[in-house]
């Protein structure tokens, strides 16, 4: 068994490391972009054109987050890869890494529409909905059981989140194609309820400290600026909370770089001991 906290002790070495190329990196890809789209958000007035453009601007953040993902992964799996190497690699396999994760969205797309019926069914209004209006129900039976099926899939989704934690280390490093998500399941046998703890916790952990830096810098900067400062409240609030959500992401980037290797290692030495033959004992050999 591969022990977590073996993978977070690598994972602490790493960052201490190389922290200042892999958080230059974080910087580029994952906090920039994502801080460029909440200037746009938070300033720009209201309108059709706006709205495209907003959702232009989140693909082209997330696309700049994959990027990033795969460029920190390549720096953080061997010492001997510099930044332009790490950069080079998630450039190479960047096209792959966005095709299998419009695949999974997909499939998450289809898995949600079950849920969009129910809840089409029991009478919501999602116009309403969308204008901040509390839902309110026609038929509560029919909205219940949306509500069941949506907690259902919550957790069906952290279990294969789980599962999936090493996916984009898979796919930088191995060519599997769609192969991935078949690879990072083999990879992670008898781990589940490990990798289950593990995603909780960063989630736990994230949403508490991104919620706390939001509020915060929130508070004060509406002290200071005053209640007719909405948008720039607004705005830094969204840079504080980007800002922490960028450190702890690295981490758990890092974190999974470093499940792959060891889960590879792992495998690797299952391999060589299914493969080395068992030297037979000395006392059942027939006498000479």
């Amino acid at each position: 068994m591969v022990k977590m906290g073996n993978v977070w002790d690598r994972t602490v070495e790493v960052l201490n490391g190389r922290g200042g190329m892999l958080a230059g990196l974080a910087l580029v890809s994952l906090f920039a972009p994502a801080a460029l789209a909440a200037a746009f958000k938070s300033f720009a007035a209201p309108s059709t054109a706006t709205l495209l453009a907003s959702g232009l601007l989140t693909l082209g953040v997330t696309i700049a987050a994959l990027w990033g993902q795969l460029a920190i992964i390549a720096a953080s799996s061997d010492p001997a890869t510099d930044r332009p190497a790490a950069i080079d690699a998630a450039n190479r396999r960047v096209g792959p890494a966005i095709g299998i994760a419009l695949l999974l969205a997909l499939i998450f797309m289809i898995a949600l529409l079950p849920a969009f019926f129910l809840f089409l069914g029991a009478g919501f209004d999602w116009t309403a909905i969308s204008n901040g209006t509390p839902p309110a129900a026609t038929a509560p039976g029919i909205a219940g059981v949306g509500v069941l099926y949506v907690l259902a899939l919550g957790i069906a989704l952290l279990f294969v989140g789980a599962r999936l934690l090493p996916f984009y280390a898979v796919i930088l490093h191995e060519r599997c194609g769609i192969g991935t998500i078949a690879r990072c399941w083999r990879l992670t046998r008898r781990h589940t309820w490990r990798l289950v703890g593990v995603v909780l916790l960063f989630v736990l952990v994230a949403g508490i400290a991104t919620l706390a830096a939001q509020t915060v810098i929130g508070l004060l900067f509406r002290l200071m600026l005053g209640a007719g400062a909405a948008q720039a409240v607004a705005f830094a609030a969204a840079i504080a909370g980007q800002a922490v959500s960028t450190a702890l992401t690295l981490v758990a980037i890092v974190f999974s770089a470093q499940l792959y290797l060891a889960l590879v290692d792992r495998e690797r030495r299952l391999r060589e001991r299914a493969a080395t033959p068992v030297a037979a004992d000395d006392a059942w050999r027939d006498p000479a």
